[in-house]
Formats: structure tokens, C-alpha cells, sequence
């Protein structure tokens, strides 16, 4: 009998972790284990890794646990991406193997799958802690510390324009990996629809509305886990943070609108995404890499602008078209 859900981690070199993560699962799986299949992805790991995933094995051996190690490290996007594509189950949670998960989230996302039949996508509400300070972290525009100020439990509802309101809330909430349950065929689809999606480190934003526009969507009111800021992966890499900014989010925008979303909303995206980019990012990299540099910011400062220009001249047709309408009205008119 096919299982309903593969809780699926990538993971390198951090095998004291994975065994931690393992261990949750193991205790959060209990009375879930015909629903579920594990899947752990290691990707080229030169630690005891693989210690790790053979002792889980022998404990979990009730349940379909399956593993993966990569003849080379291909990068936690690609890994992630390795998950997604090698699940058979109707859905799929790829989940950190730091991210603290509260025991009841398994059961909660189970009785939602099972409950809504045509659901594409389920966002996990989740808290913030700074990794160094241990102070509550979330995005400015919500109040207390949550990360999705919407709730849409009973799968009903728009489910584009439910992801519309959380990417414009705040994008580092819908590609938070651990928050996210996608519906498998969907989020196969998607990524056969765009193939490069494996190099932009914004990608499951893409993922996640793809979902969106093709079911219904659920975002919980509840925090089912916590994001540790200050450690994610993009963060050591170099140029991260322009590349982001001035070329992944633009990507993944641009990849919505060519998936059925507005072209209205999207440029508002990149209006919006042009106002929050951190102008000493570029100065930074330009002293570092000043060719990159520019080749990355020239593309991105063209699109914004062209985004505002296509934006003033809609303003401007509409006042012409209400202003001709409100002529025609006053020339009909007949006291």
C-alpha cells in the first residue's frame, strides 16, 4: 500500500544533529508509522553520517526508511532537490536536521493530509531565535513572534492569492524548508517546468506558489517549530546575500508570473523587492568582486526600472480611461 507521507533530511556533515533529529522522529512517528516513509539524503558526508542512518535503520525498522548518499557534495539546494524528486508518497516534508520540531506536528500534519484530499500545500506556522542571542526574530510587518500572520486551516479559500499575501509578507518565511509540505506530483512538476531551479537559493518560494496556484493551501495559526536565525546555509556562502537580493528573488518572481501569477502582482514583487535590498550588500561585493558585481546589479536595476515605468504608465492609462468615462457620462447626461 502506497504511504501517504515522506518526511524526507538532507543533510552533510553534521551527523550529531542528524542522530538528534532522528530521535525526535522516532518519538513523533509512534502510531504514524503506516502513514509515513523516512528518507534521509547525505550529501557526501565525511563524518560518521552514515553511522548514524544505520543505526536509525535498525530502530525504525517498522517503518519504510530509505537512504541516499551522494558520490560528491552537490550543494544543499541540489540535495534538497534530490528529495523531492525521489519521493513516490503523495506528499513530501523535507525537513532540516537542526530545526527543533514540536512532537505534535507530525500527528497535526497527518490528520490535515488525510482530511483534505486535493490539498497541494501545507506551511507549518514556526517562531524565530537569533542563534547568538537566543531574542525572539520575525519579520517586521507581523505582529508577535510567528512568521505567517495568516491562518487558513480549513483548505478552503484562494490558494494563489493566500501565497500572494505570505511572499509579500515576507519571503524568507515560504522558503523556510522545515515549514513546508508540498503535494508530491506538484512540486514534481514544477521543477521539470523549471530545471535550473536547482541554482537559485530562493527556489522553493517558486515551489511553494507552483503548489499554491494548482489546490488549495493550508497556513497554520499555531507555531509547530522554530527557525534558529543565523545559520543557514546560503549564509556562508560567498556572494549570498547579493545574489539573493539582486538576482534569486527577481528569478523566482518572474518564474511566478510565467506560472499563471499576475502580472500585476509581480511587478508590485519587484517594486517591493527593489525597495528592501541592502545597498551596502553591492558596495561590499563590488569592492570584493567588482565585475560580479556589476554584472549582477546592472540586469537587476534595469528590470526594477522598468517595472516602475510599466507601473506609471498603467496609472496613467487608468486616469486617462476613467477620465474619458467620466466625459462620455457628462455628455450623455440629460437633466
Amino acid at each position: 500500500m502506497n504511504k501517504l507521507l515522506t518526511i524526507a533530511i538532507p543533510t552533510f556533515n553534521r551527523a550529531s544533529l542528524l542522530d538528534k533529529q532522528l530521535a525526535w522522529l522516532a518519538q513523533a512517528i509512534k502510531g504514524f508509522e503506516d502513514d509515513c516513509e523516512i528518507l534521509v539524503s547525505d550529501n557526501c558526508s565525511t563524518d560518521n553520517t552514515q553511522e548514524v542512518i544505520q543505526k536509525w535503520q535498525v530502530i525504525l525498522s517498522n517503518i519504510p526508511f530509505k537512504s541516499n548518499k551522494n558520490s560528491k557534495n552537490l550543494g544543499v539546494v541540489k540535495n534538497i532537490m534530490y528529495c523531492l524528486n525521489s519521493t513516490t508518497t503523495k506528499y513530501v516534508w523535507t525537513i532540516g536536521d537542526d530545526d527543533p520540531i514540536q512532537d505534535r506536528a507530525i500527528a497535526y500534519v497527518i490528520s490535515k493530509l488525510k482530511q483534505h484530499e486535493d490539498l497541494s500545500l501545507l506551511f507549518l506556522n514556526f517562531s524565530g531565535r537569533n542563534q547568538i542571542t537566543g531574542e525572539p526574530v520575525h519579520p517586521p510587518t507581523i505582529v508577535g513572534n510567528r512568521w505567517f500572520d495568516i491562518d487558513s486551516e480549513n483548505g478552503e479559500g484562494d490558494g494563489k492569492a493566500i501565497f500572494e499575501h505570505c511572499f509579500s509578507k515576507s519571503v524568507g518565511a515560504v522558503i523556510f524548508l522545515t515549514a513546508t509540505v508540498y503535494r508530491t506530483d506538484l512540486v514534481k512538476r514544477a521543477l521539470q517546468k523549471w530545471q535550473d531551479a536547482e541554482n537559485n537559493w530562493i527556489s522553493l518560494a517558486y515551489l511553494a506558489g507552483y503548489c499554491a496556484a494548482n489546490g488549495s493551501v493550508i497556513v497554520t495559526k499555531e507555531t509547530y517549530l522554530e527557525c534558529v536565525v543565523g545559520v543557514s546555509y546560503w549564509q556562508k556562502e560567498p556572494k549570498s546575500a547579493l545574489l539573493m537580493q539582486y538576482k534569486h528573488i527577481p528569478e523566482v518572481i518572474l518564474k511566478l508570473e510565467e506560472n499563471g501569477y499576475s502580472k500585476q502582482f509581480c511587478r508590485r514583487m519587484l517594486l517591493q523587492n527593489g525597495k528592501e535590498v541592502n545597498l551596502k550588500v553591492f558596495l561590499g561585493a563590488l569592492r570584493r568582486w567588482p565585475i560580479s558585481a556589476i554584472k549582477i546589479v546592472v540586469p537587476f536595476l534595469a528590470l526594477v526600472s522598468l517595472c516602475a515605468f510599466d507601473v506609471m504608465v498603467s496609472k496613467e492609462l487608468g486616469l486617462a480611461e476613467s477620465s474619458e468615462i467620466s466625459t462620455q457620462e457628462v455628455r450623455s447626461y440629460k437633466p
